[in-house]
């Protein structure tokens, strides 16, 4: 870093702001075409600002287990009618824990078991809303027969019964032969002459007036000019009375009939007319005007048609300016209250938050101190806390949270940028890095470009923000004034440009090295060429669902598909793998890349089928070609040849080659003694704490052991349950609530075992060991 970026040099607030906020003043300052005299070095402190983490609107209970159980349990118990708001709240659940398809296969669920037709336009639009990026290829779905019916309309009045109403009779109301048999109503200028007792039987209020102990009952003219109804739409009232029938008219009669049947409780004719105006719900704009008159004249049929075109055009309609919008500022905290009043502890934070805004910062810090003492503490808990003090009472509980809950973005970012203006570039890196390695979050990568900037390292820079584009291509930098992609031009001339072959090569280095972000980065640059854009767009989402993240990943498949230059090309994209059989290849560049994927996969295949020295030579011939990745497979033949220690080589080069090598520790630890075993897997925690099998192994110390047999002799199930307990506090994972549940049945306590027995199968419904495992449990409650 150069002496003159990080000295303390004073500056006054224009040159701050000017240089801070302006990126291509501040790039022109680094190239040496703006004087340095006229730039301060503390304006890259603009460019490192740690924006508060924002109080996320979702469901987030005290103990997710706890509360998967007992959904699970009432689901067992409940009536039909109750599924689909159980459903709601196990999808709210799956929502706080960030499960986005076990919250699809929840709502689903909910959509499916919908009694009402007001509740299938709910869950469908929400489906929707979830799988919005699957809408595009609903024709290849629809092919494979994937396709559901909530991506498309409901016909609402065909989905709300018809009710069987009952025809009031008018000889119960003492009908006369002396009353004529017709009755002519007066609507100012105009009459309508109507069969008596037709008029009669549309509801007990006309009957009663027509044959009862009424003036009307003697009279052959009756005056209903103040009764809101048109001459037209009196006659189609006439019309409807002998014929059950509306036909065709314009919305405005309609409208009239609905409030006149509303007037006079003609039920059938309410229905009716209900049913019809619904048909006239075709745009945002009558949706919005018919709503409200839905609401007040109680027509559910087209206040269900309303609800559905709104929901249809989620979130765009949520900015329309013909809604209504109010101020939610001043009534926030209140808001806040009644959440955690009802239970809901999470809200806490919101509160702490308001009370913070208001200056009292120290009465915020024992908002949440009295939670976390009379509470289980959460990694949350603690973040939320550390916003209301400094120094190392405030990085204490940052390292708090992130001991708890590792997945939690700010406290590393946090640390980082406080290691930056320490002048400790390197740690800084070090600690961004670590989220870095297994969770690839924008405003982190936004960070760590900064970090790069500070050290006019722009090579790294360029390709974090080539990622960032890749994820979101209109994502803005520097709280929002600055597009990245503006930034990612200014970089491009700041950087080495190569041309198509040289791309190739940089492809094929960073995909061998298993550098994932540097392999996005290097396709960014090739898409923007003229290169063919099919392959370069699949191996992209190849990286993408590598890197987790599926829905970058299902857009590059989207545009894979789009720029297929073959057919055959389209049919892989759409099958949603890349699978060389020999029988056709691509002519392009990346063969070398495919052809390494394919060797590998047929290693795997020769492996099962017992054939390890066709196995060998496939992985063999892979890594002559750089895919490093067969490295893996290797191993695995080298073990089912009971030469463990080849295989442990074998992944100790994989761990020297590869960016990215948790996997490869894990992998490893299979290969070596009980010592070594327990360090790779205490690394790979440290890398990705994402990953569930070193915790399953610590407290199984062989996961592979019988469950019954496992750290009994050293009585130290208790040790076992809290280490277990460690990763499900942040990881919803099967297999962690299945052995938790053995431990607990091991020593007795039937309740907790019962609990995580519940938990696992919302996860999955079906998975057999838990079923049987719940049976076992279920036999020994008292």
């Amino acid at each position: 870093m150069r002496s003159s970026f990080i000295s303390e040099s004073p500056c006054d607030e224009q040159h701050i702001h000017g240089y801070g906020f302006n990126p291509q003043s501040w790039l022109q300052v680094e190239r040496g075409k703006l004087p340095k005299a006229s730039y301060s070095p503390s304006s890259i402190e603009s460019l490192i600002k740690i924006a508060e983490p924002p109080v996320v609107p979702l469901y987030k209970p005290l103990d997710y287990v706890e509360v998967l159980s007992r959904i699970h349990e009432e689901l067992e118990q409940c009536t039909p009618s109750e599924r689909p708001g159980l459903y709601l709240v196990q999808s709210q659940v799956f929502r706080g824990l960030g499960e986005a398809k076990l919250r699809q296969r929840s709502l689903h669920s909910a959509w499916r078991c919908a009694n009402t037709v007001h509740e299938k336009v709910i869950f469908g639009a929400w489906l929707r809303y979830e799988k919005r990026g699957e809408e595009i290829i609903s024709d290849v779905l629809a092919s494979c027969k994937k396709c559901c019916r909530e991506f498309g309309p409901l016909d609402v009045a065909s989905e709300v019964p018809a009710r069987n109403f009952e025809i009031v009779s008018s000889c119960e109301m003492g009908y006369s032969s002396r009353v004529s048999s017709t009755v002519t109503f007066q609507i100012r200028d105009g009459r309508v002459t109507c069969d008596r007792r037709n008029i009669a039987s549309l509801s007990i209020p006309f009957c009663s007036m027509l044959n009862g102990p009424f003036t009307e009952s003697q009279l052959e003219l009756v005056d209903l000019s103040e009764n809101g109804i048109s001459l037209e739409g009196m006659r189609a009232v006439s019309f409807f009375s002998s014929s059950y029938s509306l036909g065709d008219l314009p919305l405005e009669i309609l409208l009239e009939i609905l409030v006149f049947a509303n007037t006079f409780c003609c039920d059938r004719l309410k229905d009716a007319c209900d049913r019809k105006l619904a048909s006239f719900v075709s745009s945002r704009q009558d949706a919005v005007e018919l709503m409200a008159l839905a609401f007040e004249e109680n027509a559910p049929v087209l206040a269900a048609s309303c609800l559905q075109m709104l929901l249809q055009e989620l979130p765009d309609c949520l900015s329309d300016e013909t809604f209504e919008k109010g101020n939610n500022d001043n009534e926030a905290e209140h808001h806040f209250e009644v959440a955690f009043s009802a239970g809901h502890v999470y809200s806490i934070a919101g509160i702490a938050r308001v009370t913070g805004l208001k200056g009292k910062k120290g009465l915020a810090y024992e908002k949440l101190s009295s939670v976390m003492t009379s509470s289980v503490s959460l990694g949350w808990m603690y973040l939320e806390r550390s916003l209301y003090s400094e120094g190392d009472r405030k990085l204490t509980d940052l390292d708090k949270s992130t001991e708890l809950d590792p997945t939690l973005t700010y406290p590393y970012m946090f640390r980082a940028a406080s290691l930056m203006r320490k002048k400790d570039a390197k740690l800084a890196l070090e600690e961004i890095n670590r989220l870095l390695g297994f969770k690839l979050a924008l405003e982190c990568l936004e960070l760590r470009i900064c970090l790069y900037l500070a050290l006019e390292d722009y090579k790294s820079a360029i390709c974090d923000i080539h990622a960032i584009l890749t994820l979101s291509p209109e994502y803005r930098m520097l709280e929002g004034r600055v597009a990245a992609s503006k930034i990612g031009t200014l970089l491009g001339a700041h950087v080495e440009q190569w041309n198509t072959a040289e791309c190739w090569l940089q492809l094929y280095e960073r995909w061998s090295s298993v550098d994932d972000i540097g392999s996005l980065s290097v396709i960014y640059r090739m898409l923007e060429s003229d290169a063919a854009k099919g392959v370069l767009y699949f191996r992209q989402s190849l990286l993408l669902l590598r890197l987790n993240c599926p829905e970058a990943a299902m857009r590059s498949l989207q545009l894979a598909r789009h720029h297929a230059a073959t057919e055959h090309e389209r049919l892989v994209y759409e099958g949603w793998l890349l699978y060389d059989t020999g029988h056709y290849a691509l002519k392009c560049p990346s063969d070398r890349l495919r052809k390494g994927q394919a060797l590998n996969n047929l290693g795997g295949v020769y492996v099962d089928c017992g054939k390890l020295d066709s196995a060998a030579d496939c992985y063999t011939s892979a890594l002559k070609i750089r895919h490093t990745r067969a490295h893996q497979g290797l191993a695995r033949v080298h073990f089912l040849r009971n030469n463990r220690d080849a295989a442990y080589d074998e992944m100790t080069k994989l761990i020297e080659k590869a960016k990215n090598n948790a996997s490869a520790y894990e992998k490893r630890s299979e290969y070596c003694e009980r010592e070594q075993t327990m360090a790779d897997l205490q690394t790979v925690t440290q890398l990705d704490p994402l990953r569930v099998y070193p915790y399953r192994y610590r407290a199984a110390d062989n996961d592979n052991a019988y469950i019954s047999q496992v750290l009994m002799d050293s009585h130290k199930e208790k040790e076992a349950i809290t280490e277990l307990s460690r990763a499900i506090a942040f990881k919803a994972d099967l297999h962690l609530l299945h052995l938790r549940a053995a431990f607990h049945e091991h020593i007795g306590d039937v309740p907790s075992a019962l609990r995580d027995c519940r938990a696992a199968l919302s996860l999955d419904p079906n998975h057999q060991e838990m079923l049987e495992l719940q049976k076992r449990v279920n036999s020994q409650e008292p």
